[in-house]
């Protein structure tokens, strides 16, 4: 029985996150999306004119879902910043040892796609600079200076853990993020 055509766009956004996330956004080609997403080609240029569109689409899914996510393990402790950022990086630990993560999409996008004007990599410059701004929020609120640059470090911090999950595929060596960011966060407190 065919598939409706209702959950189309979902089936393409959904098939392109595995196999992106597997194989690689440049790895992937439009054929082999519409070859597993059981959709005709015509189906799939109607959502995606191209496959940049289905790049940028398929991020900016993955950056709504992130906030999402992002505000519910920050939402736990509505009244204390310093918890909501250690909590973050907890949920960071949790995801990275997870065996279906395969590292930050908006790296591996942005690695693989360097043009400063990529729709993809706009996406994946945007979701960083909203990351870092929300980071620096919670550390103005827990009153540590510099906050701009402890944010700076953390955000170096979680994306290296990811990116080290993408390049040896195996969780965080035995490195907690949420314990390296209680370091960098009494560091900066008790400076």
């Amino acid at each position: 029985m065919p598939k409706p055509r209702t959950d189309a766009r979902e089936r393409i956004l959904s098939v392109a996150d595995e196999l992106f996330c597997r194989e690689g956004v440049r790895a992937i080609g439009v054929d082999t999306i519409i070859a597993q997403s059981e959709v005709a080609k015509t189906t799939f240029y109607r959502y995606f004119p191209s496959k940049d569109d289905l790049i940028a689409t398929y991020l900016e899914e993955r950056n709504q879902q992130f906030w999402q996510l992002f505000d519910q393990v920050a939402n736990q402790y509505p009244d204390d910043p310093k918890q909501q950022l250690l909590a973050i990086f907890r949920w960071f630990d949790e995801v990275l040892a997870s065996p279906e993560s395969y590292g930050c999409a908006f790296l591996m996008v942005a690695s693989e796609f360097p043009e400063f004007d990529h729709p993809g990599h706009q996406v994946a410059i945007a979701h960083k600079q909203q990351l870092r701004d929300r980071i620096t929020k919670l550390i103005e609120q827990a009153g540590i200076q510099p906050a701009e640059e402890l944010s700076a470090a953390l955000l170096l911090l979680g994306d290296g853990a990811f990116a080290e999950l993408r390049l040896f595929r195996k969780p965080n060596n035995g490195i907690s993020l949420e314990k390296a960011a209680t370091m960098m966060i009494a560091a900066y407190a008790n400076a």
